[in-house]
């Protein structure tokens, strides 16, 4: 008798497309059983009889206390003993123990089945670690990994960030290292995708339509749904990463790429015994080649500081000196800062490869210099007195005439 997790993934694979003789290779199933589970009204249920034992009559009460809180054998022998139970503690822990182990199997079970050419790639983020910056700032690299499940060829891109927008354009570095893109990508729970259980980020769902790939979620609590990436990502920490030093994010993913090259896409993969460099000729991925490349635009608004600069993400970009205390839009792309206000456009400069830079056009620094030595002191504070008349001064020999 299958059991439920087994009963679902023939299900699963008949929504896919394959055939009863391709479920039964794929599950390792016979082609009659694939059969009536295909025919089952619903999910299989066990049959099987089991001795009667003293402890039947407490097995339920057990269960519900074990599931819900955890409790040890001990504690639930003695809380079953103050209900009436006359048997010993062993049986209670030889109980305790087959949940444990049902449970346990239950969790590592998982069928593995080939996607055809062109349906899928994975897509993960893993963190690399946390490294000193020149000033001394612990700063966060992270591992964009994707993988197209039929042939295993993979991409990979080191970045300091997990944002949407970065998100987006690893995206399109990918499709690009490709050539193209499958008809859907599969991802776990990550905020950056998923916002609730039943909605994908609006801004990522725009840019999967603009590309026209589906996306995917694992099943909840199945990790292994998505098991290629995963792989991948041990991969890269084990044979790329581990023992290797780097000089800055540029030398990284420059050998990063160098790898894929040379190593993880030219090997004999073990599961499907080819190169992936080879099975990807075989991939109908949506070519590139023509497609007008997605823009994103993430829009923030500023105020404009003191030194006419305005900060965003921790670097700061000149604007004309005469918009100091006002407030501004700034719009980010790739690569360019574009701050306005309105529709009217008052800088543009190149996006800081890092966090911390000040970025300043000279026209901004030349006009903000000039106007700091026009400005004329405020006047002080206080009242001020004219004395008109002209004050009277008198000899001393008066005072003395009058006090004779």
């Amino acid at each position: 008798m299958l059991n439920l997790d087994q009963f679902m993934d023939i299900r699963f694979l008949q929504k896919q497309g394959h055939s009863v003789r391709e479920i039964a290779r794929l599950t390792g199933h016979s082609r009659n059983t694939v059969r009536k589970m295909l025919r089952a009204d619903g999910s299989p249920r066990p049959t099987r009889r089991e001795c009667k034992s003293i402890l039947d009559p407490c097995k339920d009460y057990l269960r519900q206390r074990w599931q819900e809180h955890g409790l040890s054998s001990v504690r639930l022998h003695q809380e079953i003993v103050a209900l009436g139970f006359l048997g010993c503690s062993k049986l209670v822990s030889r109980f305790i123990a087959r949940l444990r182990r049902s449970i346990q199997v239950s969790q590592r079970l998982t069928v593995r089945f080939e996607t055809p050419p062109g349906e899928q790639a994975q897509c993960d983020w893993a963190e690399v670690g946390r490294f000193a910056m020149p000033d001394g700032i612990m700063a966060r690299v992270y591992a964009f990994v994707m993988v197209l499940s039929f042939s295993r060829y993979m991409y990979i891109e080191f970045t300091r960030s997990m944002r949407v927008d970065v998100l987006i354009r690893c995206h399109q570095s990918a499709f690009a290292f490709f050539g193209g893109w499958p008809k859907r990508i599969l991802y776990d729970n990550m905020r950056q995708v998923v916002i609730r259980p039943d909605r994908v980020n609006p801004r990522f769902n725009d840019f999967a339509r603009y590309y026209g790939f589906e996306v995917k979620r694992h099943r909840p609590y199945r990790p292994r749904t998505k098991g290629k990436v995963e792989r991948m990502v041990g991969y890269v920490r084990g044979n790329f990463l581990n023992g290797r030093s780097f000089a800055g994010m540029e030398d990284l993913n420059g050998q990063g790429r160098q790898w894929l090259g040379s190593v993880a896409n030219v090997r004999v993969h073990a599961t499907t015994g080819a190169r992936p460099c080879d099975l990807l000729l075989e991939e109908p991925l949506t070519p590139i080649a023509g497609q007008q490349p997605y823009h994103l635009v993430h829009s923030v608004t500023r105020r404009v500081g003191a030194e006419a600069l305005v900060r965003f993400e921790r670097s700061d970009y000149s604007v004309p000196a005469g918009l100091v205390g006002q407030q501004v839009y700034v719009d980010a792309s790739a690569g360019r800062i574009l701050i306005r206000t309105k529709d009217l456009v008052v800088a543009e400069h190149e996006r800081a490869k890092e966090a911390g830079q000040r970025v300043e056009a000279p026209v901004h620094v030349r006009e903000r210099w000039q106007r700091s030595l026009e400005a004329r002191p405020a006047p002080p504070k206080g009242c001020h007195i004219t004395f008109a008349e002209e004050v009277q001064v008198r000899p001393l020999a008066v005072y003395a005439e009058v006090s004779s």
